[in-house]
C-alpha cells in the first residue's frame, strides 16, 4: 500500500529523479485503481510536492492540476483535481493554452504566457505554463496543466516526463 510518504522528495533531488519518483509512485497508486478522479487527485499532489522540492524555477510552480473532457458540453474542458489557487472552471477547446492543447493533441510549452495569443489568466501570478494532453483511443480525454510564477519555468525535460505521465494516466484510468 502506498503511504503519504510517497509525496516526500529527498532534498537536493534532480528534476529527472523527481519525475521518476512521481511516475514510480503514480504507477503504484494506480495499481487496482482506475477511477480518474482518484488517480488525477493523487497525481496533482505528487506533482505539487515534486516541484516544490526542486530548485528554482521549478519550486515556483503555482498551479498543478488537470482539466478533463466535459461530458455535458461539447468541445469543452472542465476543472479536475489540482493544487494552487482557485481556477477557471471551464475552458473551450481552442481557447488559451489548455484549449489549444485539447484541439491540437500536442503539448504546449509556453515560456512567457504574456506572448501566447489568447492566454487565459486564471491566476495573474502565472508567467509560464506547460500543458500536456492525455490521449485515449485517439481523442483527448484530459490535460495536465502546470503554471509557474516565473518566465521560462519549464523546458524540454519537463515536456518529456509530463508526456510519459500523461500516457500512464491515459491508460490507467477509465475516462467514461
Amino acid at each position: 500500500m502506498v503511504h503519504a510518504d510517497a509525496s516526500t522528495f529527498a532534498a537536493g533531488v534532480s528534476k529527472a529523479e523527481a519525475y521518476q519518483q512521481v511516475i514510480e509512485q503514480a504507477t503504484a497508486l494506480f495499481d487496482g485503481q482506475r477511477n480518474w478522479v482518484c488517480n488525477t487527485a493523487n497525481t496533482a499532489s505528487l506533482l505539487w510536492h515534486a516541484f516544490h522540492s526542486l530548485q528554482s524555477p521549478s519550486n515556483r510552480v503555482n498551479w498543478a492540476g488537470f482539466y478533463v473532457l466535459d461530458k455535458t458540453v461539447a468541445n469543452q474542458l472542465i476543472l479536475g483535481p489540482f493544487h494552487g489557487k482557485v481556477a477557471c472552471q471551464t475552458i473551450a477547446f481552442g481557447r488559451g493554452v489548455c484549449g489549444t492543447a485539447a484541439v491540437s493533441g500536442e503539448s504546449q510549452l509556453v515560456p512567457d504566457v504574456d506572448h501566447f495569443p489568447g492566454h487565459i489568466a486564471c491566476d495573474g501570478d502565472s508567467k509560464s505554463e506547460i500543458v500536456v494532453p492525455m490521449i485515449k483511443g485517439g481523442k483527448v480525454v484530459a490535460i495536465i496543466d502546470i503554471d509557474c510564477a516565473v518566465a521560462d519555468g519549464f523546458d524540454e525535460e519537463d515536456r518529456q516526463y509530463l508526456q510519459q505521465l500523461a500516457e500512464l494516466l491515459a491508460e490507467s484510468c477509465d475516462w467514461k
